[in-house]
């Protein structure tokens, strides 16, 4: 399934919308997704959301899609 992860680049800092960045991975479910990018990254997760059906064509639609891989 593929999730789109939402994030601060940072721990450190207090979360803002305007810093929130995105990105895209493969994993069997979403506790998956939430450990590879705890495992491989110091970002902090705002939120998680699996892509399926209509939402994910539109997603992949996008200039900026690429899926991660750790």
């Amino acid at each position: 399934m593929i999730y789109k992860v939402y994030y601060q680049e940072s721990k450190q800092e207090n979360p803002r919308r305007e810093n929130t960045h995105s990105l895209y991975l493969e994993a069997e479910n979403k506790s998956e997704a939430i450990k590879k990018v705890e495992e491989n990254t110091d970002f902090n997760l705002e939120q998680i959301e699996a892509l399926t059906g209509k939402a994910l064509e539109f997603e992949q639609q996008e200039e900026s899609y690429k899926l991660s891989e750790f």
